[in-house]
């Protein structure tokens, strides 16, 4: 899992993995911010977690960062790669190394509102209802075909706080269903449609049995 902030995201993924609710585990969690909430929640928990010096940019991964982000992961034998407020935009190599299998989750019903600060992008244009939007990475901003979505109503006395944190907490209810619904291999993908429940991916479960 890779984030940049305080990892809320990844406490609800890694609880409903506690509570058998995710038939997977947290391999590894990598941050670009030293001091990151994330990193010390993975320690908490006893997975391992480190910091990955991101280079001189401020929206992207110097080369070398990313190289290095693409071996550790591929060293952890990762199946899928989900990001919890990851503030960097990866690029060809990233998303080549692991073409289909990345997911993140953005503070808006998509294709509404892509991009930072979503939450205020929602309650500047008036409208009355936003929410958040797991999907699959592609080379756009928030592009990628969608896995799932659920609204949170906007209230005439909300603030950009108070709208945020609802949608935390509808976050913390999709993400892990979602990556339940991945890892349970119940998601099958036809161009842009994401269909659930179906019998086997149709571009291969992001889990694959191990090789002996």
């Amino acid at each position: 899992m890779l984030g940049s902030g305080q990892g809320s995201n990844f406490v609800a993924i890694a609880e409903a993995i506690a509570a058998g609710k995710i038939p997977a585990e947290v391999a590894l969690v990598l941050s670009d911010v030293e001091s990151s909430g994330i990193l010390t929640q993975a320690r908490q928990r006893g997975i391992p977690a480190s910091y990955l010096p991101p280079g001189k940019y401020r929206t992207k991964l110097e080369e070398d960062a990313e190289r290095s982000l693409v071996a550790q992961l591929q060293a952890a034998e990762v199946d899928l790669v989900l990001l919890a407020g990851f503030m960097r935009v990866l690029k060809g190599e990233f998303l080549k190394a692991f073409e289909g299998r990345i997911v993140n989750i953005h503070p808006s019903l998509l294709p509404c509102f892509p991009g930072l600060h979503a939450w205020k992008q929602a309650l500047d244009y008036g409208v009355k209802v936003t929410g958040c939007t797991v999907h699959f990475v592609d080379a756009g901003i928030d592009s990628g075909a969608i896995i799932g979505q659920q609204t949170v109503p906007v209230l005439d006395r909300d603030t950009p706080e108070s709208l945020h944190q609802r949608i935390h907490q509808a976050e913390h209810e999709l993400y892990p269903r979602c990556v339940a619904a991945l890892a349970r291999g119940e998601i099958s993908v036809q161009g842009r449609l994401v269909l659930w429940n179906a019998p086997a991916p149709k571009y291969g479960n992001p889990f694959p049995p191990r090789q002996p």
